[in-house]
Order: structure tokens, then sequence, then C-alpha cells
């Protein structure tokens, strides 16, 4: 038997437990580069909330994530729903944003948002009359505080009241969904 070669193997994991020692070791150092890990027993942050932090950035396919780790965590609640669907109305994602937003508002619950989303989901598939009717329902719940609700009925009711527009004219009129807080739409004009 061999005494270095045994010496050495009996060495090897005193001298890698020192070496994790050091800045350069196992651990990793506070002016790192890299993302700190996961903390363990951290309580997580509302999904909701992260999911609206990222609409206002613009971010609507990581807001959608966030909505759906919060519809896992608190099921699907009117908010979630309508959360959902905001973000979808973000991505052009209108059947899917429709279907949300419907089952949101089927609730008792509803919120004013939830219904005018949905009415700016209707005027951008233009079913007028229809979009008319859920902006009334919106307006009616918020109690007329909201400028950007009246402004989408009024829209919807001059789109849905002259419907003899010419095509020419029709295609004229550009409109865009503008957002306004965190998950509230407003259809504008472009000039």
């Amino acid at each position: 038997m061999n005494y270095r070669r045994f010496g050495l193997l009996l060495a090897s994991p005193l001298l890698i437990s020192l070496a994790a020692c050091s800045s350069g070791g196992l651990s990793t150092s506070k002016d790192s580069p890299f993302a700190p890990g996961r903390a363990t027993g951290a309580e997580a942050v509302d999904g909701l909330l992260v999911g609206h932090r990222l609409m206002a950035a613009g971010e609507y396919e990581l807001a959608l994530r966030a909505f759906t780790r919060a519809a896992g965590q608190q099921g699907l609640t009117v908010d979630i729903l309508s959360a959902l669907g905001s973000a979808n109305i973000g991505l052009g994602r209108l059947g899917q944003a429709e279907k949300l937003l419907r089952r949101a508002t089927d609730k008792d619950d509803a919120v004013p948002e939830a219904w005018n989303n949905l009415g700016v989901v209707l005027m951008e598939r233009g079913e007028y009359a229809e979009a008319a009717q859920i902006f009334q329902r919106a307006y009616a719940l918020d109690d007329g505080q909201s400028d950007s609700i009246r402004d989408n009925l009024r829209l919807a009711l001059a789109k849905s009241t002259n419907s003899d527009y010419d095509t020419a004219i029709e295609e004229e009129q550009n409109y865009k969904l503008v957002r306004r807080g965190s998950s509230d739409f407003l259809i504008r004009s472009i000039p």
C-alpha cells in the first residue's frame, strides 16, 4: 500500500472544504453579477399585484403568466378573470379576452372595469350595438364617475345609431386602445 496516495485521499476533503471558504468557493459573494437564489421561507408576492405592475410596464405576456399564477393560488375570482381578459386585450387576443371578460361579468360582484373592457373588445370586433349596452351597464355600475367609460359609451352609441357609414369613411376613422389605470382601456380616435 502506498502511504503517499493514502495521505492524498485523506487530505482531499480538507482541501475542498477550505476552498469553499474563499470568496470564489461554493457560495456567492455580494458583488456577484448573478441573481440571488430563492429566499427560503419568504412569502411570495401577490400574483395579481405583480401582474398589474407588468401591465403598467406593457409586458402583457409576463402579466398573463402572473395572473395565471394568481388564479392557481386564489381561484378564478372576478378580479383575476378581468385581469386575464385585460392582458389578452393587450396581446391582441380579442376572442380569448371576450370569453374571460364575459365570465367575469357573469359573476354577481362584477366591477365596472370588467364591463368596460368587454365593451372595448366588442367595439374592436365591430359589434357596436352590444358594446353600447355593455358600456351603459358599466357606466351605471360606476355611477357615472368614469370619464373613460362615458367616452366609450358615446362612441359606441354614435357608431351603433349611425350604421349608414360609407366604407371609405369608416376606413378613414382609425381608433386605438389606450390603457388607463391598471387594467382599464379607452377607445381613442387617431388624429
